[in-house]
């Protein structure tokens, strides 16, 4: 989340509990060693105690964790050292990424149980099992309802509007070549605008004033004029790139919780993110491994997921919350593009986006 991914990963990733034994503590015996799992993964990994104790109860085994920075510094790091792995699963990879980790040979095969209750669409590596998809959430521009709102002017609707004189210098946005969202914008645009399209797209964003920071904290936590954060630091942007999800985490924070979220998300300028773990090829523990991504994909689990990591669970009998199902949106034509077409494109395309838009 990466993620990562909101205001809620940042307010949520500690060490505590059960948590903070398996995941900070030192001096292990091997006994106990052979009893722990160790998950890598990003920043905004964050689980409740209960969780982990249940998976401790279920089978015998505790969860480290060793958070590794965003999710693009987790997958880079994991390819550095495939030849050692640090841990048994990675947790964190997205379809952005994905290609990077698969074609460096950082997984090895797995198929977890309960799959069967996962979608197919979300099981972008049916064919080998080196991943198991566990959550879905959806790169999109979110708005301040109270800005517009004063200005008596109409939020945009589409990509295409976001470039409209009316909205000049409203928009921040992440650096693709750095930031989860930025690359996941950036990606929505090509599946929007097609390969030929995109640059010209963004040469009018430029325009139009975009405004680019280097990730998703600064911007929506200091320059969107609609966030908690943003409010305290003076932003005076009310269009963001964030997630659908993030509405939710206003309320969820605010004291006291209001009876509407005040942000909105733009739908149709949406990127579908699906978020992946995987046995680590080499993995001291792999029965272990394979026993954590049985779990990941759990009931239990899932269900956590939404007001721990602000995501959507794959499983299909995993439960929303009221609040996530209250106040987030969910975009029915969310983007997406083949992991091979980003595989072949996206280093090229972030190379031309940092010309365009950065230099």
């Amino acid at each position: 989340m990466p993620i990562t991914r909101n205001v809620a990963r940042t307010a949520l990733a500690t060490c505590a509990g059960l948590f903070a034994v398996a995941a900070c503590g030192s001096g292990d015996t091997d006994e106990a060693q052979s009893k722990q799992v160790t998950l890598v993964t990003h920043d905004s990994f964050n689980v409740s105690k209960a969780v982990l104790a249940e998976f401790k109860k279920e089978t015998g085994y505790t969860v480290k964790v060793l958070k590794s920075g965003d999710a693009g510094q987790a997958v880079n790091q994991a390819v550095l050292s495939r030849d050692n792995p640090q841990g048994d699963v990675l947790f964190g990879v997205d379809n952005t990424l994905l290609s990077r980790a698969v074609d460096n040979g950082v997984f090895a095969p797995y198929e977890a149980k309960g799959l069967d209750r996962v979608p197919a669409e979300y099981q972008l590596d049916a064919a080998k099992h080196r991943v198991t998809p566990i959550d879905t959430g959806d790169i999109c521009v979110n708005y301040d309802k109270s800005y517009f709102a004063d200005k008596k002017l109409d939020p945009p609707r589409t990509f295409e509007e976001l470039a409209d004189p009316e909205y000049k210098n409203l928009l921040v946005t992440e650096n693709a070549a750095t930031s989860s969202p930025g690359l996941g914008f950036l990606l929505g645009t090509a599946a929007e605008f097609g390969d030929e399209g995109w640059q010209d797209y963004w040469k009018k964003l430029k325009a139009n004033g975009v405004k680019v920071v280097e990730g998703w904290e600064q911007a929506y936590n200091e320059e969107f004029s609609g966030s908690a954060g943003g409010k305290k630091a003076g932003g005076d942007r009310p269009l963001v790139v964030s997630y659908a999800s993030s509405p939710p985490v206003e309320v969820l924070y605010a004291d006291p919780q209001p009876d509407e979220a005040p942000t909105g998300v733009l739908t149709d300028t949406c990127f579908r993110q699906i978020e992946f773990a995987g046995l680590l090829d080499g993995a001291k523990n792999s029965e272990g491994g394979k026993r954590l991504l049985d779990f990941l994909i759990g009931k239990t689990f899932q269900e956590d997921l939404p007001l721990q990591m602000f995501v959507r669970p794959v499983a299909e009998d995993a439960k929303l919350p009221k609040l996530f199902t209250e106040f987030g949106a969910e975009a029915e034509n969310a983007r997406s593009l083949d992991p091979q077409t980003i595989a072949e494109n996206r280093e090229a395309w972030i190379k031309s986006w940092t010309s365009l838009v950065v230099k």
